[in-house]
């Protein structure tokens, strides 16, 4: 039996289908952690990025900090934090937040900076004061490389948690682990292609957000709405 007859023979086993190790649970736990992971790593790259670049202050310290996370394996991320936190979940997804940090945060801070000037003060011109002018000008202008890093992030956030199996982390990596010890290339296989399906599905599912987002010829647009009721305003 090939391989390829071997790895189809495994997925349409039933009872890899069911219970615990299962890969409904298995994409389920790997989902999870990830969406965690991804939503913590928003929560502080964003306003950061978004302070920073709307600032123009420490612009060069973010991205030297960011670029030294980068350097970091991700391995070693998740064996750091196990004498701390133990093995599992716990673990796995402050690594896994360090990892999706940099990404948003450099792009949020270069989208943010990289707003014509003119706009941002045509905007002030108006009586628009900071707050406004990052909410209605700066932020829908930057939002296409925001999604970008948040794409980068996610892709790499879904790719890397299959380490998470390594400290009992559970998700998909399960099978790539338990394959390797139990010398099953079948269910190593089977675990790369659903690690692999999951992190394309996930790229290009952001990619298609990150369309919609942009304005018409592919260019974000700003808040024009919030534009007029500032100039209205003003003529008032």
């Amino acid at each position: 039996m090939s391989a390829l007859e071997r790895v189809a023979a495994w997925f349409t086993d039933p009872a890899h289908w069911a219970g615990s190790n299962g890969v409904p649970v298995r994409i389920a736990e790997h989902v999870t952690l990830s969406l965690v992971a991804i939503g913590i790593a928003v929560a502080i790259a964003l306003p950061l990025g978004l302070a920073i670049g709307h600032g123009r202050r420490g612009e060069r310290a973010a991205i030297a900090i960011a670029g030294l996370g980068r350097a970091v394996p991700s391995y070693a991320l998740l064996i750091l934090f196990v004498p701390f936190l133990g093995l599992g979940f716990s673990s796995a997804l402050p690594a896994l937040v360090l990892l999706a940090i940099p990404p948003l945060l450099v792009n949020t801070v270069a989208g943010i900076t990289a707003v014509d000037a003119d706009v941002v003060e045509a905007g002030r011109g108006m009586g628009m004061r900071g707050r406004e002018v990052l909410r209605a000008i700066e932020l829908p202008l930057a939002l296409p490389a925001i999604v970008v890093g948040l794409r980068t992030s996610a892709v790499q956030v879904v790719a890397t948690a299959t380490l998470a199996a390594l400290v009992a982390g559970g998700g998909l990596g399960r099978y790539i682990v338990d394959g390797f010890a139990l010398q099953q290339s079948d269910r190593i296989l089977a675990g790369a292609i659903l690690v692999g399906l999951l992190a394309i599905g996930t790229e290009r599912g952001l990619t298609l957000i990150e369309r919609r987002v942009a304005g018409p010829g592919g260019r974000p647009v700003a808040d024009l709405t919030v534009l007029g009721r500032a100039s209205g305003g003003v003529a008032g």
